[in-house]
């Protein structure tokens, strides 16, 4: 195990001296800023986009992106096999430059723990005063708006947030699109903006969106890491930080309640899916920061009580999303399908994939999506490969909630906290999470798996 440290620095003669906790670990330096005080990595792109707005983010919400770039840095160029003992867990230490070192160091334990909860791996936070040639790193003109937003929508190219923005447009809301772009999910943002554009209006002046990414040697001896669990940080920091330009926005994360609650599917496992990035505690920490950050904006799931098929079938373009559907990605690996000689696709008995045709099914009758895996009941599958393990846990917890009425009530606290809650929105959770297993149920009651 290599403890490491990650250094980031806003340009070149941001030279000041850092002072690492520990002398036995691996340093990164990372320099966020170029020659011409612009941005690096991605985020001067989302800051120029939003210029070109008339909207101008705080200093502060500046920071908070530097932060969660270095976040992304860390999570995804430092290996878990090679760089933990346990070939998960990291130790990683940040040091970042901000404008006010006091205020971020009072939140630095809970950033921390956010960091923890959604990763897995210990995180330790230094912040140290910006360099004096770094102090403004943004530069608003008196040029004004010539467009009114009232919230921030994340827009990912998901079954998700397609329901989320047409919701929104339907309701004559004005909302600001944001979306972080790279991987298989950019074509799909592309199509789903197309078809949500042709209905309500061009997105293009209304959506921003930021490719944030570092060179895949960027750490020392450490080979890249394909988990990514720590993407929803940056996710939700650019979010934060469009909504920074705005007069006290709702900040919108469009995501079903049963992906939301992250709960472990069988005793064995952590968690069903591979990120928490929704889930109820960890949205509230996040509120918690950017009130405490002087960030005035409200975060907001309106789908948390609601199962994947139930927002297909209440949405308020049921047409429109139908026919986007399949266009939309949800699978975890939608690169896999090369393995069997195909050409990109969902590959069907992932959990995302399961939620999804279940979702599909329920609210539509028929799902046009392309699957690795066509039909789950045509034979049985393999109880050895990836294709039957998320099959049989769903299976499994079906039963454990028909056997145990009830019990989702309990399980719905494995996965963290709710005590933020009140306890009308937890038996909503409960419910909620017993809905959408049986949703998915009812797609798999003809599925076996051959031991």
């Amino acid at each position: 195990m290599r403890r490491h440290s990650i250094i980031a620095r806003l340009g070149p003669t941001d030279k000041t001296r850092v002072a690492l906790r520990d002398s036995d670990t691996v340093k990164t330096t990372i320099r966020f800023v170029d020659g011409d005080h612009r941005l690096g990595f991605g985020l001067g792109q989302m800051v120029d986009q939003l210029a070109d707005l008339g909207l101008y983010p705080t200093e502060r919400a500046i920071d908070l992106a530097i932060l969660s770039a270095v976040v992304m840095a860390a999570d995804t160029r430092v290996s878990r096999a090679t760089e933990s003992q346990d070939s998960w867990t990291r130790e990683i230490d940040l040091y970042l430059p901000v404008l006010d070192p006091d205020a971020w160091t009072a939140q630095a334990a809970l950033i921390e723990r956010m960091l923890r909860f959604l990763t897995g791996d210990h995180w330790r936070l230094a912040f140290r005063r910006r360099h004096r040639d770094y102090h403004e790193l943004i530069e608003p003109t008196n040029e004004l708006s010539f467009d009114t937003f009232d919230s921030v929508c994340l827009f990912s190219g998901g079954l998700d947030s397609f329901v989320g923005a047409i919701d929104l447009l339907a309701k004559k809301q004005s909302p600001l699109f944001v979306s972080h772009y790279g991987d298989v999910s950019t074509s799909s943002q592309t199509q789903c903006a197309e078809g949500i554009g042709a209905v309500y209006g061009d997105l293009e002046p209304r959506h921003v969106r930021a490719n944030v990414g570092f060179p895949g040697d960027l750490v020392q001896g450490s080979n890249p890491e394909l988990t990514t669990r720590g993407r929803s940080f940056l996710f939700l920091s650019l979010a934060a930080l469009a909504a920074s330009a705005l007069p006290s926005p709702t900040i919108y994360i469009p995501e079903n309640g049963l992906i939301s609650l992250n709960v472990p599917l069988d005793p064995l496992r952590l968690g069903a899916w591979s990120t928490r990035t929704t889930h109820p505690f960890y949205l509230a920490r996040w509120q918690q920061l950017i009130d405490a950050l002087g960030i005035s904006a409200m975060i907001t799931n309106p789908y948390r009580f609601m199962t994947k098929g139930d927002m297909l079938k209440k949405c308020r373009n049921r047409t429109l999303a139908k026919r986007f559907a399949p266009k939309t990605i949800s699978c975890s690996s939608f690169g896999k399908a090369r393995y069997r000689s195909l050409s990109p696709r969902h590959c069907g008995y992932c959990t995302p994939c399961l939620i999804r045709r279940a979702a599909i099914e329920s609210a539509f009758g028929t799902d046009r999506t392309l699957y690795s895996i066509p039909n789950l009941s045509a034979q049985p599958l393999e109880g050895s490969k990836a294709e039957s393990e998320h099959v049989r846990s769903f299976q499994m917890m079906a039963s454990r909630l028909s056997e145990s009425p009830d019990i989702e009530s309990i399980l719905v606290h494995k996965p963290g906290p709710l005590s933020d809650y009140p306890r009308g929105d937890i038996a909503q959770y409960a419910a909620v999470f017993r809905r959408g297993i049986e949703e998915v149920a009812h797609i798999l009651r003809q599925a076996t798996v051959r031991p």
